[in-house]
């Protein structure tokens, strides 16, 4: 515990970075488990890439915490229940993990059926498509604001809000703070007037039932219900839609493994765990530390935040057997997709269920697809999306 953390010429936010993780990780694991980022908005912060020293970041939440202070995304209160943690975490999360329950897929999958159908009749007699535009981006948003309650007519501005929180196009540090904080209190405006209707009358929403809910026998604040559908519309209209981009664009790019998904629809939630695991399209979540601790052999100060690298832990062959090798048959695939601990994803039953209704659905109608000639993808550094996945078939 005598070496402070490297510096590293590693950012974790340039393009070209997002295009192959992969090797990154395995530098940062083999060379430098701890080191010390210098991107635009990580200068300081400790990058932790190792399975197991991401496994206690996550389980350990007394120390590694995921409190608010571990990350800006234009909230000003503590966005419930994942920036709050144990004790107060596991109540509110009781309070909520019934509405994401496998059995409450059952009743919404009829709809997602319906709406990736008719976003495939859109363009499967074209030939080709742009799949993020027409497929990836309208059909989880759209799904999930009407779950929440929120107006489906206003969908392209809520993404545009969205992508203000987690893909600013500020240059400086400076203007990203600004630019995330302004568009946090628009997504407040647009909650508050949705949940200040729905105390006045309620409907068949996650809103109202939030609403209704108790926490120790006590209802939630109206505070604490805008904050928990702050969280649902930053997650809700992003998470989905980078999954399956990457999934597909790993699929168009690999035909052996597109044509067994398209001849073998049973393989396909075996396909989307192992891309998950792969892919890991949601590669980082922040922590911060509340006591002085080390890990692999590196000191780490109070107060230091962590970026805990989900995507390395995924493909470390400390823990993996081949790890970069796709199999759709991996006997044991305890990826951390949706990351882990207390914190592990909320909506996770409900992205399975939406990826799987898409894949299936798109091979049975389009099961012989690639890349459009010549193209090069773009994978949004951070959570990994892929705007201009061009197919043809």
């Amino acid at each position: 515990m005598t070496d402070a953390a490297p510096d590293s010429h590693y950012t974790l936010e340039r393009p070209e970075e997002a295009v192959d993780p992969q090797s990154i990780y395995r530098d940062l694991r083999d060379n430098t488990p701890v080191v010390q980022l210098s991107g635009r908005s990580t200068t300081g912060t400790l990058t932790i890439s190792r399975h197991e020293d991401v496994m206690r970041a996550l389980r350990t939440p007394e120390l590694f915490s995921s409190d608010s202070s571990a990350v800006q995304i234009g909230n000003t209160r503590p966005l419930v229940p994942l920036q709050v943690d144990p004790p107060h975490h596991s109540k509110h999360r009781k309070a909520l993990d019934p509405l994401f329950a496998p059995k409450q897929m059952v009743k919404y999958e009829p709809r997602v059926r319906e709406l990736i159908r008719e976003l495939i009749d859109d363009v499967a007699d074209n030939g080709h498509c742009n799949f993020h535009n027409d497929i990836a981006e309208p059909l989880p948003s759209t799904i999930f604001v009407e779950l929440l309650g929120l107006p489906v007519s206003r969908v392209n501005e809520f993404l545009a809000l969205k992508d203000g929180i987690i893909r600013p196009p500020a240059r400086s540090l400076e203007e990203r703070y600004e630019m995330v904080k302004a568009t946090g209190q628009k997504i407040y405006a647009v909650l508050e007037e949705v949940v200040e209707a729905r105390m006045e009358e309620r409907q068949d929403d996650f809103l109202s039932t939030i609403i209704d809910a108790k926490v120790d026998g006590q209802p939630l604040s109206r505070d604490d219900v805008v904050d928990i559908g702050y969280l649902f519309f930053l997650a809700g209209l992003d998470t989905v839609s980078a999954s399956l981009d990457c999934i597909v664009a790993y699929l168009a790019q690999n035909p052996d493994h597109r044509q067994r998904v398209a001849d073998d629809p049973a393989i396909i939630p075996h396909a989307i765990e192992e891309l998950l695991r792969y892919e890991s399209p949601v590669p980082i979540v922040p922590r911060i530390t509340t006591a002085d601790t080390e890990m692999s052999g590196c000191p780490i100060a109070e107060g230091s935040r962590i970026t805990v690298l989900l995507g390395s832990a995924n493909t470390d062959e400390r823990v993996w057997d081949n790890p970069d090798q796709v199999d759709f048959d991996r006997e044991s695939n305890k990826h951390l997709g949706f990351g882990g601990g207390v914190h592990r994803c909320l909506g996770s039953h409900l992205a399975r269920m939406e990826l799987r209704v898409a894949l299936e659905e798109w091979h049975a109608r389009v099961p012989d697809y690639r890349l459009a000639d010549g193209l090069e993808l773009r994978y949004s550094p951070g959570i990994r999306q892929v705007d201009n996945l061009e197919l043809v078939w």
